[in-house]
């Protein structure tokens, strides 16, 4: 099973849809896929039909549970989608309290990771959709996965955003004692634009080993796939986002192929 996490730091720069959409194409190819939305403002939960605030099982539940790997939590919480091979583990407005909540709680950072022990045989592949701060929840999600996407908006602040990004994602690396893949996915590319041809270059300067040599480009039909809750890749594969995310879900495959492995640690 490969572990994906959706990060960053800085809002509204295609974390979601990234999610919705390599999800979408995942599932449509055959592959077993869980989407788990671990943002409490809850945009992935939102976006195929569940309420955050009135949710009665979520991620949060996992964390309320005293001994997670014994426990059948993990998949009381899988909602189906209305599309094959596809699954959400959603998201409760609950979850924000819970860096007040556990406090200094031993295991407290892998309780996710112990969760997907237990799903391993169950999905080829999990996207996880990450909160734009840096607490308990992204800090389960790093310590889950294999490979960190990070989306940047094709613009100067999103780009010094990205270096804060970078600094936590270095101290997580020195936590975790082993590798973490690490690729910047440019979003939101204007091909019209000056500041979006510059913030490109900028990002091929400063990142040349971690940036995936294609964009995602500025598609209005994301907006109007995110008011049906339907993956733009099954809604319209022919749109140019559903295009630019089939060529990142390609090459992502063939850097992390489905080897049975197990969770990623």
């Amino acid at each position: 099973m490969n572990v994906w996490a959706v990060a960053n730091q800085k809002g509204g720069v295609g974390k979601t849809t990234t999610t919705v959409s390599l999800a979408g194409l995942l599932s449509a190819k055959g592959y077993r896929t869980l989407m788990i939305d671990m943002d409490p403002h809850g945009s992935l939960t939102v976006y195929f039909g569940n309420d955050p605030d009135t949710i009665e099982m979520s991620v949060y539940s996992l964390f309320q549970t005293p001994n997670i790997a014994a426990s059948d939590m993990p998949q009381r919480i899988i909602k189906p989608t209305n599309f094959e091979n596809l699954d959400l583990m959603p998201a409760s407005t609950a979850m924000a309290t819970l860096d007040r909540q556990l406090g200094s709680q031993d295991g407290k950072g892998l309780v996710l990771f112990r969760s997907l022990q237990q799903l391993a045989s169950m999905y080829d592949y999990v996207l996880i959709d990450c909160p734009p701060i840096l607490g308990i929840l992204m800090v389960n999600a790093m310590a889950a996965c294999q490979s960190l996407l990070i989306p940047v908006q094709t613009e100067f602040l999103a780009i010094k955003g990205l270096e804060r990004m970078m600094r936590t994602v270095t101290m997580i690396i020195r936590a975790r004692k082993n590798s973490l893949g690490l690729h910047v996915i440019p979003t939101m590319f204007d091909r019209r634009t000056r500041a979006s041809h510059d913030a490109l270059a900028q990002l091929k300067q400063d990142y040349p080993e971690q940036l995936w040599d294609g964009v995602i480009p500025i598609d209005t039909q994301f907006r109007e796939a995110s008011r049906k809750g339907v993956p733009l890749s099954i809604m319209r594969a022919s749109s140019r986002g559903s295009i630019a995310y089939r060529e990142l879900l390609m090459w992502l495959i063939t850097v992390y192929p489905v080897d049975g492995g197990g969770v990623a640690r």
